[in-house]
């Protein structure tokens, strides 16, 4: 079972975990993405995503894809939001499950990490003071891969 999906709406993460239930999975790993309220010491108020749906949607599709191939029997559901978020709002959730932890684990971690690099997502960070501006999403992707 695998969906993928650009959504407007608010992402239910309880049901994401309902659809890739089943009760031959041992393991369920979630991860959400969430609006938090600083980004390179400057306060945060929302966000705002935009996104070339078509073309998100086909290497979204296209990333759950490779993440089933190399993960053999993880189902996975994921759902990324456009439009304006507020602080804790999630924005990128993905449910992985398997029969065992380590590949529902390294699905999730996989889908993640692809999506930054390659779904075109683009995000535009309100501040406090007023101001907004574009941020590349890229950017926390990288920070992972720092020591």
């Amino acid at each position: 079972m695998i969906r993928t999906a650009i959504v407007t709406r608010a992402i239910d993460p309880a049901a994401l975990i309902a659809e890739v239930a089943s009760d031959s999975h041992g393991a369920t790993s979630l991860f959400l993405g969430t609006v938090r309220d600083v980004n390179e010491g400057r306060d945060v108020t929302g966000m705002e995503y935009t996104a070339y749906d078509a073309m998100a949607s086909r290497e979204l599709a296209k990333i759950a894809g490779e993440a089933a191939e190399q993960f053999g029997g993880v189902s996975l559901v994921i759902e990324h939001r456009t439009g304006t978020l507020a602080l804790g709002d999630v924005s990128v959730a993905i449910a992985a499950a398997h029969r065992h932890r380590a590949p529902a684990l390294d699905a999730t971690r996989y889908v993640i990490e692809q999506l930054k690099q390659r779904v075109p997502v683009w995000k535009r960070e309100h501040y406090a003071d007023g101001s907004r501006e574009w941020v590349d999403p890229r950017a926390s992707a990288a920070m992972v891969s720092k020591p």
